[in-house]
């Protein structure tokens, strides 16, 4: 294939999928469709003969569409005897607003300045595209992998995908498949983040923070303003909300992955934090102590804490009977949901405040990422196979992605190491797709990094598609 065509066919593909983008409601599992012409023509892009024909006429394929819009690829291997994995990516999106600073319509799909502007495009559309495109061209190449594998598109991960994941998993569930691991979105390529940083890093994920969601409420008696009681409804939830703020989570880190991100960093960091960073047996508390300085680093320390929501009163001379805030905790991996939740009452401290639950979970189990780790190396491979100037390291997701615990396989990681491509031109373009070709010529010499051919035209393809592509600010 010439790389005008490579180039200009992932482009195009891209192109309809964003058109045909998905609007999910927030906070809710039901969908709302733009029209229900989308998601059939949505439908139709994923599983069409005319987009990705090779993959739909292989006898190596099998595709079924699951819960009517999530699909599932099932690519056989020639050694049955070896444990499949298996690719995650999600096509539907949030809902988007010209109003929410968008340069161009959200849904449009418009090219401005050779680059699209639309809602997806950086979640998770890159990475729907790059996986159909790898595995086309590849067949086209004559590929046929030894390790069986299957790509899982949900159409409901933005709400949580209990209609397209949760189905995927009982479809696999009834069928007994057991999985190596498995690769879902994740993180991104991180660059002048950390400070004292040299150079960009790529960090995959290993696991995922638990969540928690807490309503807090207050209920007095209504009143008039011009007769106020000494403590309001609203100042008696504002001060239970400023002690959680005050009082913020203790201080965990080297107690989770953020351990091993920072250990395999350490090279990379400059002095004094290279020292500080090479020995956490030690000093593990002094970095907690700097990390815990900037909100994006932060969250590497603790259990992060953010009140979301706040409501109370309908009329400025009216006191409100009821007040509610709503807060949200991203639980640190040596921390339980149960823990958290005798911290917030302990801290609010006030029998007035009436403390719920909303929704929460546990942090989930840290995946191997040791020398020994299938998984974790044949990703971190990969990486630098393609990007050969970024350091590769575990790291850990503040938010839950499609979850799949339910399954029966071993590792789940998360990467999306290509967020560094944002703004790439299209010189920097060619250069991706050859770095990539190489690879696969690499790759046919070395039957061991059989895999590692798809996951490095994974990245190349998802590079190609965010090279052009522009989220809202």
């Amino acid at each position: 294939l010439s790389k005008q065509y490579f180039y200009r066919e992932m482009l195009l593909r891209f192109l309809w999928l964003i058109v045909a983008v998905l609007c999910l409601s927030r906070g809710t599992n039901k969908r709302v469709a733009r029209s229900p012409s989308q998601w059939s023509r949505t439908r139709s892009l994923c599983a069409h003969d005319v987009t990705f024909p090779t993959v739909f006429s292989s006898s190596l394929v099998q595709h079924e569409v699951v819960a009517d819009y999530s699909h599932l690829f099932t690519v056989q291997g020639s050694q049955p005897d070896l444990v499949p994995y298996m690719l995650l990516a999600h096509i539907d999106v949030v809902p988007a607003s010209e109003s929410d600073g968008w340069d161009a319509p959200p849904f449009s799909a418009k090219e401005i300045d050779n680059f699209i502007y639309g809602r997806g495009t950086l979640d998770d559309k890159e990475c729907v595209m790059g996986m159909l495109q790898a595995l086309e061209y590849l067949l086209l190449k004559g590929y046929r992998p030894q390790r069986g594998f299957y790509i899982g598109l949900g159409h409901d991960e933005e709400v949580s995908g209990l209609n397209g994941a949760l189905n995927i998993v009982r479809l696999l569930k009834q069928r007994n498949v057991h999985l190596s691991f498995l690769l879902d979105e994740g993180l991104l390529v991180v660059d002048g983040v950390m400070k004292g940083l040299d150079g960009p890093a790529a960090l995959i994920g290993v696991s995922e923070k638990g969540s928690a969601t807490v309503k807090l409420s207050v209920t007095s008696a209504p009143g008039h303003s011009s007769m106020p009681p000494r403590e309001s409804s609203i100042g008696i939830l504002a001060a239970a909300v400023k002690r959680l703020e005050d009082n913020p989570m203790p201080m965990l880190f080297g107690q989770g992955p953020e351990r091993g991100t920072f250990e395999h960093l350490a090279h990379k960091f400059i002095f004094p934090i290279r020292f500080l960073a090479s020995n956490l047996w030690l000093f593990a508390p002094i970095v907690g102590r700097l990390l815990a300085l900037k909100p994006e680093t932060n969250a590497f320390s603790r259990t992060t804490t953010a009140v979301t929501m706040f409501n109370a009163g309908v009329k400025v001379n009216v006191l409100p009977s009821v007040a509610e805030a709503y807060v949200n905790f991203r639980i640190h991996s040596a921390q339980s949901l149960q823990e958290v939740l005798d911290l917030v009452d302990s801290t609010v401290g006030d029998q007035r405040v009436k403390v719920e639950v909303v929704d929460g979970f546990d942090p989930l189990p840290v995946s191997s990422y040791s020398e020994t780790s299938y998984g974790f190396q044949i990703i971190k491979k990969s990486i630098l196979d393609v990007f050969p100037q970024l350091t590769v390291a575990p790291g850990r997701k503040n938010q839950r992605i499609i979850y799949l615990k339910a399954l029966n396989f071993s590792f789940t990681y998360n990467i999306n190491v290509l967020g560094q491509t944002h703004h790439v031109s299209v010189p920097k373009v060619w250069e991706l797709y050859h770095i990539s070709k190489n690879q696969v010529k690499i790759c046919r010499n070395d039957k061991a990094h059989d895999l590692g051919k798809l996951l490095c035209l994974v990245l190349l393809a998802s590079c190609l598609a965010l090279s052009h592509v522009k989220s809202p600010p």
